[in-house]
């Protein structure tokens, strides 16, 4: 806490953390705002939200959904959406490819001239329906061939869910979601058509955010309720694909973060400006960081990188007062 204190707001480049909240077997044992945050205020969670989006795919699986990850996505969405012509390669697409950000599109966020780049579909006028615009892109590569970081894919699994289940994204996402985790204040972004963006960007309230990773070391269980299945925990975290130089499963992070001379595995839901929730099975350790580091890299990476191996891990492995 001193040391997000001191350090100076001097330059664009200081690390703007607006909150440390710390939950250690279950339990809320640290919470902290800065810079005007408070525990009431909702945060932007930019992409770590699309961690939300394949724990909502996972519940609505283990309640009942007519669909798996091996469905193909052509066949799962309203035939209204696909385009006159289906590449051969987008009907092989399944939906574990999207959720691996392995579809095969010709899309990449860090390209501004990939034509299903984030800010190029969002900021185009002429196909309003997101949805549409995304399965009409042309495919790069066969699915699952390998891994590109683009929001396109989980906002289109929304499509999926949404036809799967005859539902609008906002009442599935409250009654599969946010209802049985308790989360009652968030607010999604909403596409040109009126759906819910999956994809990033939806405010939560930093407590509840935190409920995602522990959702993840529960096994899928929230006080004693089953919202999504074990194998889906299970499956969603495990090294699926390796995506920018580390381990990705269903729209979660699988990092390994040194420490003493060994590694801990931990599940990441990471976010523009420096949003992270990360949980640590071999601690039962779940830690939130929120900042406003909007495009700087090192800055929004210094609380996961730095004050997490530098005092949160040590003060989780140290023997308690009962027990010294």
């Amino acid at each position: 806490v001193n040391e997000i204190l001191t350090t100076p707001m001097d330059t664009v480049n200081a690390s703007q953390i607006h909150s440390v909240l710390i939950a250690r077997h279950g339990k809320l044992v640290f919470e902290e705002y800065f810079h005007g945050f408070h525990r009431e205020l909702a945060h932007d969670t930019r992409s770590a939200a699309k961690s939300a989006t394949s724990l909502l795919a996972g519940a609505v699986m283990e309640h009942g959904g007519r669909f798996t990850t091996a469905t193909k996505v052509i066949g799962a969405v309203d035939a209204s959406l696909l385009p006159t012509h289906i590449d051969p390669r987008l009907a092989a697409m399944n939906v574990e490819n999207l959720l691996t950000m392995s579809s095969g599109f010709s899309c990449d966020d860090s390209d501004e001239s990939s034509p299903g780049n984030e800010d190029t579909m969002q900021s185009q006028r002429k196909e309003l329906n997101w949805w549409r615009y995304t399965l009409a892109l042309p495919m790069a590569r066969d699915p699952g061939t390998k891994a590109i970081y683009c929001s396109i894919n989980p906002n289109l699994v929304g499509a999926v869910l949404s036809y799967e289940t005859g539902r609008w994204l906002p009442d599935l996402f409250h009654d599969f979601l946010a209802q049985p985790l308790q989360i009652k204040r968030y607010y999604m972004n909403l596409t040109p058509t009126t759906d819910a963006y999956m994809a990033g960007g939806i405010m939560f309230e930093p407590r509840d955010f935190l409920k995602l990773g522990q959702l993840i070391l529960n096994g899928g269980t929230w006080r004693g309720t089953r919202i999504v299945s074990q194998d889906w925990i299970r499956r969603s975290t495990s090294r699926v694909t390796e995506l920018n130089g580390s381990g990705y499963g269903y729209l979660w992070w699988v990092v390994d973060l040194p420490y003493e001379g060994r590694s801990l595995r931990t599940i990441q839901a990471l976010g523009n400006g420096g949003q992270n929730v990360i949980a640590i099975p071999e601690l039962d350790l779940v830690v939130g960081f929120f900042g406003g580091n909007y495009s700087d890299g090192p800055a929004a990476n210094y609380a996961r990188q730095v004050l997490l191996t530098k005092s949160v891990v040590p003060a989780s492995k140290a023997p308690s007062r009962a027990s010294a």
